[in-house]
């Protein structure tokens, strides 16, 4: 089992032809954050508040329609510049794991979203903790949901 010690901290960036406040609003927008990180999952959506110190449940089903996804915490969110999200523990079915075997690996992994602005583009930065288990699934499918996000922006921006 993995622990916190062994969490690998990933990187990814994209730049985005769309002001930062465009790109804040439909990253974290409920309609628009189902649109780009069903990247992740096709029914990948969220419960909850952005707001600071709010929990937030990231869930969706899996191929047998089983519900799963992550408890985490609105850590800090500074609209139009940071957010950051703290995991805490698994959703399984209709229970929240925040304790033992399943979740001592990484609870309280970090993933953090930094928006810059860049003339009149933004750069959004995306940090997360990592396991070895995810850190190959991270590395395919973060640049895929970050490039539906950014043609997402791009397409609004344009009108």
């Amino acid at each position: 089992m993995a622990t916190k010690d062994k969490l690998e901290k990933l990187h990814f960036e994209v730049s985005i032809n769309a002001p930062v406040e465009d790109v804040y609003k439909l990253m974290l927008d409920e309609k628009s954050f189902r649109e780009w990180t069903s990247e992740f999952n096709p029914t990948s959506h969220y419960k909850g508040l952005w707001e600071k110190g709010s929990k937030i449940l990231f869930i969706g089903t899996d191929q047998d329609g089983n519900v799963g996804g992550m408890v985490s915490r609105i850590k800090e969110n500074i609209p139009n510049q940071f957010v950051s999200i703290e995991h805490l523990g698994i959703v399984k079915g209709d229970q929240e794991i925040t304790s033992g075997k399943e979740v001592e690996g990484w609870a309280g992994s970090l993933e953090n979203y930094t928006f810059e602005k860049d003339q009149d583009k933004t750069r959004l930065i995306v940090e997360l903790d990592s396991n070895q288990e995810f850190k190959s699934y991270f590395q395919d499918t973060w640049p895929k949901a970050l490039n539906k996000l950014k043609v997402m922006c791009e397409k609004i921006s344009v009108k």
